[in-house]
């Protein structure tokens, strides 16, 4: 973990949950497991303050406590996780993927979830069902049984996945967990260790018989004191359902895999064609249940299989597709790779070598962008001939003597190049040594992966400055759109709205439109360096597990 991570995971934590909850989670995360006292110690903050910031952690998965490391009756430690924290950071992804396979009902299970960590499938549902009934048009409702079916649908396709229950811990310390949403000694989602597997968890993945009978209801425009209210009393409900203690979490490692295969997709499709894409998107559907997630490839499928599960909209013959299966078997960066012959051919996606070059090309796009086409130049060519003395760059390259000079050690400045000495005698002596620039990919991966992380951490810093400043001209706009929306629910006249509506002046109105430019300009930037940020993740992460 490094410093450039607690950073960003400590303007996450105060962005989404408050200070106080960073200051605990920042703690954790620089100390490693502490018990309470500990924590209360260090950290200066009243008792109830760091018991209700460690309920907070805990219902989001990004801290989990345990017995401590002393034995049977020492205190309780809590640990924090720098990766669950991170994933906040991708949560408008999920969502928007959601919305994308499952309409606006999946988009609004997963949200829910998202904002709660961990709850039960009844309470969701009513939820999300109420939610959609609010936004329909008069008259018309959600019925329960729908968004009871798209719950299961992420359930069966494993976007969602039931909490594995966590041993209780015989201390007074463990109270602590008792104050979050959820009751005492239920689910809460693992975070030193990946998400349960149904092998680990047999019942993962399975779909509780919930007696739902009903409909969502509108609820009328109201202030946020009485919403608040209308929650508690939703939690305090006695009804039951059939799925008490049965809590469900989102599982971020089954839409990483979603992400990584669209990556591929997408590349292909930038590289080659539009039908090239669709061929090896059927290879990967094939595949999703039979591969592993850290595999280097996919299992190996026959051209026959392949053109079986082909969608007949597609509209591609046999010989077209063994033509489009050799292109891509041909293909420099190795998408595809043939693995036998029977069958008219087995074919796999290398999904390793595939990550490993969408990584190599995006550390060429950083390289061109910072430093030019002509030390991009130079840092292919070290890339393709791994080892070469700084005469052989020049000739490689065409590039003359100076500036090639002066581009490889700006590149060495920078961490891009590294050079590594060869001695032809046991002294080291300069003019018997040979001076070789090379590029290790998986270090410079780890460098521009560091670098993203405090991108990341600057536009975030950047935007809770910009709201900051403008933080009464914000209020003040909230309170207009929840007076108009009072109003409009009640049938007022236009002339009341259009009066509430000059509330604002011209002048705040355009500082408004400014502010809303500026945060989406910094949203767009920050999602899109998080695209580069899960790229450099991903392929590290099968370098690792290839290793």
């Amino acid at each position: 973990m490094t410093a450039q991570e607690v950073r960003l995971c400590g303007l996450l934590l105060r962005e989404h949950f408050g200070e106080v909850v960073e200051k605990v989670g920042t703690h954790l995360l620089k100390s490693g497991a502490q018990n309470l006292r500990t924590i209360i110690h260090e950290t200066g903050l009243s008792v109830d303050l760091v018991k209700k910031s460690l309920c907070v952690l805990v219902q989001h998965g990004a801290s989990t406590f345990s017995s401590g490391r002393k034995g049977p009756g020492s205190p309780t430690e809590y640990h924090a996780s720098c990766d669950r924290i991170l994933r906040i950071l991708r949560y408008p992804r999920y969502i928007y993927t959601a919305k994308t396979l499952y309409g606006d009902t999946g988009e609004l299970i997963i949200e829910e979830l998202l904002q709660r960590g961990h709850t039960m499938m009844s309470s969701t549902v009513k939820t999300v069902a109420d939610r959609l009934t609010q936004n329909m048009a008069e008259g018309r409702t959600m019925d329960y049984s729908e968004v009871s079916s798209t719950f299961s649908k992420l359930v069966e396709t494993h976007f969602l996945q039931r909490c594995p229950p966590l041993p209780r811990v015989g201390n007074k310390d463990s109270s602590a967990p008792s104050e979050t949403p959820a009751t005492p000694g239920t689910p809460a989602a693992p975070v030193n260790t990946a998400p349960p597997t149904p092998e680990s968890f047999p019942e993962c993945y399975k779909v509780p018989s919930v007696t739902l009978i009903g409909r969502g209801k509108r609820q009328l425009a109201s202030e946020d004191g009485e919403e608040q209210r209308s929650a508690k009393r939703a939690k305090m409900d006695p009804e039951t359902h059939g799925d008490e203690g049965i809590y469900w979490q989102v599982n971020f490692e089954r839409f990483h895999l979603h992400f990584r295969d669209q990556t591929i997709i997408s590349a292909v499709a930038n590289k080659l064609d539009q039908t090239s894409s669709e061929i090896v998107r059927t290879m990967l559907r094939m595949s999703e249940v039979t591969t592993s997630p850290m595999a280097t490839c996919t299992k190996p499928l026959s051209a026959n299989e392949i053109f079986r599960s082909l969608p007949p909209s597609y509209n591609i013959l046999r010989p077209i597709l063994d033509q489009y299966l050799t292109l891509l078997v041909d293909d420099p960066m190795e998408f595809v790779g043939k693995a036998g012959e029977s069958g008219g051919g087995m074919f796999v996606v290398n999904l390793h070598r595939a990550l490993a070059n969408l990584a190599r090309a995006t550390l060429e796009s950083v390289v061109q962008e910072r430093f030019g086409s002509r030390s991009a130049r130079i840092f292919r060519l070290l890339l393709r001939k791994r080892h070469l003395e700084q005469k052989q760059v020049e000739d490689f390259a065409m590039i003359p003597a100076k500036e090639a000079k002066d581009m490889l050690y700006t590149l060495l400045s920078q961490n891009l190049v590294q050079l590594q000495e060869i001695p032809k005698t046991p002294d080291y002596a300069p003019s018997r040594t040979f001076y070789l620039y090379t590029v290790n990919q998986l270090p410079t991966a780890r460098m521009l992966l560091q670098s993203c992380y405090k991108t990341v951490a600057n536009l975030v810093e950047r935007r809770l400055f910009e709201t900051k400043e403008s933080k009464r001209l914000l209020e003040k706009s909230q309170r207009i759109e929840a007076i108009l929306a009072s109003l409009q629910a009640s049938g007022a006249e236009p002339e009341q709205l259009t009066e509430v509506e000059e509330m604002i002046t011209a002048p705040e109105k355009q500082q408004l439109d400014t502010l809303r430019l500026h945060i989406n300009k910094l949203d767009s930037a920050e999602n899109q360096v998080d695209e580069t940020i899960f790229l450099l993740e991903s392929y590290i992460n099968s370098t690792n597990a290839s290793s």
